[in-house]
């Protein structure tokens, strides 16, 4: 059964290698100008868009004016999803008759969602009508995922064009995410699931009594539609509570595999977008390799915790898994353990398994992953951005090293470029800390903890890593829909997203205005094994210096008590 699952993760990830590639290339085709072979279907749409919006496709931005209209763009994006939350009762689409959601939850869906994050502290089934899942939260599951693909793509321009000003057009980037990338995968996706069983209605819920005499109601509605976007996206906002454990949005093992892939193929294709895009490969294929590497790392030590399970389950005589417990028994443990590490090394947050449940290092690993700073592969645009300003770090450090100005892609990485990388790393490592210490020692914090000691611990530290790195899974018995977790974790979800966009935006910036610099006897290469060996050691030193105190007190000390240490 063992050899069975290691083949199930060696396969995954040769399908994912094997897609990611192609799909690479024709995105650096597609923000690059040149023709694809989709033209045809999307440019005279895209053409229209510009038209009516009044959009000049040639006119580009400096990095301050793309960050402004990225930020007028949220913004409109979070009043929209607030009003509709809020007007609800009123609105068509909402069968069950659900009211209007309260201003806390509303203010934390709106940032949750705008940001890509998808932390829900509600029961999808039980809050939002069709109308707010659809116009509301469907819709910023494509904007959220195509404002982090251009914000990745304005990088990189600024990382390869020399002695420019402009680092591209907001509109036009988004555009052609939504357009060229984002709505093919979807429907395609979308078409999948529907055929494996995948619910997509507007019916009623359906109220039925059971072969005992019980009643049961079965939720209905666009699911399809929504899960598509919500894997492709690396959203992971449910349409059900219950999420992709839940048979109406993951009913067969081959959705169950479909939509693990769906989770990594874009952000494991940026990376070949970027190597086409700074017209050198090797350095899109070092940071594939690298964030690869981590994740098989870190798929081995949840995988070999959940299969090893409880020990103090097993001397009871328990014959079998012993780590079943919150967990979908279709699935088992491999496939909840698989899961759970790529949606954590995606920001994306959906789930097949409750992550409480998970063993004390099984559950470790997802919110170290997270506190990476979601660079394992990571989100839609936001790991690879993420990853660039650990690779710009790492050429710093090296360049320390050997006395010479740090240089990457033929630019020199000066003081400009490592405060807004050091901004990046701090904001949300300070967000974490910062919002789990104050949960820790207020009774509106503590009152919401299921568990007792380190595991309640873990539980807080596990919600402010989620939402400061724009994950949104949750460890499931913190009570998180109180005014008090709703505001705390949607501020440091705006403080996740933003802290780093905006001095990326700042670093393309700075980088696009400079020259190339020759190479010479001293250039550090930065496409080989060892760079990527570098790269890997300073995202986990980093990461390991600054959240191992509070993960001693969290998981760690779980794992020796569960052990008898």
């Amino acid at each position: 059964m063992r050899t069975m699952d290691i083949v199930q993760i060696l396969l995954y990830v040769v399908i994912l290698t094997v897609l990611a590639v192609p799909l690479g290339r024709y995105m650096a085709k597609v923000f690059s100008g040149e023709k694809t072979w989709t033209d045809p279907f999307f440019r005279p749409l895209e053409k229209l868009i510009y038209r009516l919006t009044g959009t000049e496709e040639q006119s580009e931005m400096g990095w301050k004016q793309y960050a402004g209209a990225l930020l007028i763009f949220n913004f409109c994006g979070f009043i929209v999803l607030f009003l509709l939350q809020l007007l609800q009762k009123y609105l068509p689409l909402n069968p069950q008759g659900f009211g209007a959601v309260s201003p806390d939850l509303a203010f934390n869906t709106a940032a949750s969602f705008i940001t890509n994050t998808n932390w829900q502290a509600y029961s999808g089934e039980s809050t939002m009508s069709y109308l707010v899942q659809m116009a509301g939260i469907t819709v910023q599951n494509f904007v959220s995922a195509a404002t982090g693909i251009a914000v990745v793509v304005a990088l990189t321009r600024g990382l390869a064009r020399k002695s420019a000003s402009t680092i591209g057009n907001f509109w036009v980037d988004i555009t052609r995410s939504i357009l060229w990338v984002l709505i093919p995968l979807s429907i395609i996706g979308a078409l999948i699931l529907t055929q494996q069983g995948v619910v997509q209605n507007f019916s009623s819920y359906l109220h039925l009594t059971t072969l005992d005499g019980g009643k049961q109601t079965l939720a209905m509605g666009p699911v399809a539609s929504q899960e598509a976007i919500k894997m492709f996206g690396t959203n992971g906002g449910g349409f059900f509570n219950a999420n992709s454990a839940h048979p109406f949005e993951n009913p067969t093992p081959i959705t169950n595999f479909l939509e693990m892939l769906f989770i990594l193929l874009i952000p494991a294709a940026l990376p070949f977008t970027f190597g086409q895009m700074v017209g050198n490969p090797k350095q899109g294929r070092v940071i594939f390799v690298t964030m690869l590497t981590l994740f098989l790392i870190f798929v081995g030590v949840t995988y070999s915790s959940e299969i090893f399970g409880n020990h103090n389950v097993t001397a009871l005589g328990v014959s079998g898994p012993s780590a079943m417990e919150g967990k979908e028994v279709r699935f088992g443990i491999a496939n909840s353990a698989l899961f759970a590490t790529i949606t954590t090394a995606a920001s994306c947050g959906a789930v097949n398994a409750m992550h409480d449940s998970l063993t004390p290092l099984g559950g470790m690993v997802p919110m170290l992953q997270m506190m990476l700073g979601e660079v394992v592969f990571g989100g839609v645009g936001a790991g690879l951005y993420g990853m660039l300003i650990f690779v710009i770090l790492t050429v710093f450090i090296v360049g320390l090293m050997v006395g010479r100005t740090p240089e990457y892609l033929g630019k020199k990485i000066e003081s400009w470029e490592m405060k807004m990388a050091t901004i990046a790393i701090l904001v949300p490592a300070v967000t974490i800390l910062v919002g789990s210490g104050l949960a820790s020692i207020t009774k509106a914090g503590t009152s919401s903890i299921l568990n007792p000691g380190p595991h309640g611990l873990s539980e807080i530290l596990y919600a402010f890593t989620s939402a400061a790195a724009n994950n949104g899974s949750a460890f499931a018995g913190l009570n998180a829909n109180t005014p008090f977790y709703n505001i705390a974790l949607g501020i440091a979800i705006l403080l996740g997203r933003f802290g780093i966009i905006l001095p990326v935006l700042a670093i393309a910036g700075g980088m696009v205005k400079k020259k190339a610099v020759p190479e010479g006897p001293g250039t550090f290469q930065t496409t080989g094994l060892l760079f990527g060996g570098l790269l890997a050691g300073i995202v986990i030193i980093i990461s390991a210096l600054t959240f191992f105190p509070a993960l001693a007190l969290g998981p760690i000390v779980e794992h020796l008590m569960m052990i008898g240490k």
